[in-house]
């Protein structure tokens, strides 16, 4: 027997809220796995929910496999017990990379967009105004910028839980496009390469094969093909947006110090 249309819809929509959720966890647990040092407390949570097999969207490229893996290797080979020594490693790791930027691999967009290379450049303020224009604005931009690769998942992860459109959908692959997918790819390689921990490098390449297979995903729901590198240089040339709003602080991490 057949479904009644609205009996069919209210499913679908359903089933499009759970997805959205799902995606929305996701980018939270890659957010704090960026936004300050691993604790006990966090790592037993890897352990005990098998992080990244947990994950809502399970990856299924060859980055993706590969990155799985090795973060799963990585979660399985934690010492039984989590003592002071091996926490401090992990936490001069996350300084070297996220802190004093030790390794040249900066969270920050405009370090690799910026042709100097400088923070706080036009980068920084594009980001901003996606923020705006969602009356959001970060909660210390200058302990963590706006262009901060964790405020930058978690405002896509806040735009996912908040969807209930395509056109929203297509509002989070032009972000992607425009700021994060720019130069995420070779912050993770760097951070791959050069971090201490094998901990860093699984997830720096966890959260950039996640973001490359999360846009290729939504290119193929909204039906509208990835713009190669070439057209968003060139659109981001005359880009310029500037829109007033009423602002609220981003919900959810506040900055690491």
């Amino acid at each position: 027997m057949n479904q009644p249309a609205d009996q069919h819809d209210d499913s679908n929509r359903a089933q499009v809220e759970i997805f959205m959720q799902v995606i929305a966890d996701d980018l939270l647990m890659l957010t704090r796995l960026h936004a300050k040092e691993p604790d006990a407390e966090l790592l037993e949570v890897l352990v005990n929910f098998e992080f990244p097999k947990s994950m809502g969207l399970k990856l299924v490229g060859d980055d993706g496999d590969k990155a799985t893996q090795f973060m799963s290797r990585v979660i399985e080979m934690l010492p039984e017990s989590l003592d002071d020594e091996y926490l401090d490693r992990l936490a001069a790791d996350f300084a070297d990379i996220y802190l004093n930027h030790s390794l040249q691999a900066s969270p920050l967009e405009s370090v690799w967009i910026d042709e100097e290379k400088l923070t706080c450049q036009e980068s920084m303020f594009q980001v901003r105004a996606w923020y705006e224009s969602y009356g959001l604005k970060a909660e210390n931009w200058r302990i963590r910028p706006d262009d901060d690769l964790v405020l930058q998942l978690q405002f896509i992860s806040h735009l996912f839980s908040i969807a209930e459109s395509i056109q929203e959908l297509e509002d989070i692959a032009r972000f992607m496009d425009e700021h994060l997918l720019r130069w995420l790819g070779e912050f993770a390689k760097r951070v791959a390469h050069r971090s201490a921990t094998p901990y860093f490098s699984a997830v720096a390449l966890l959260t950039g094969a996640y973001c490359e297979e999360l846009r290729d995903l939504l290119a193929t729901i909204t039906n509208q093909p990835r713009p190669s590198a070439d057209e968003i240089a060139e659109r981001m040339k005359s880009r310029s947006e500037s829109q007033q709003v009423t602002l609220s602080y981003m919900p959810g991490l506040g900055p690491a110090v």
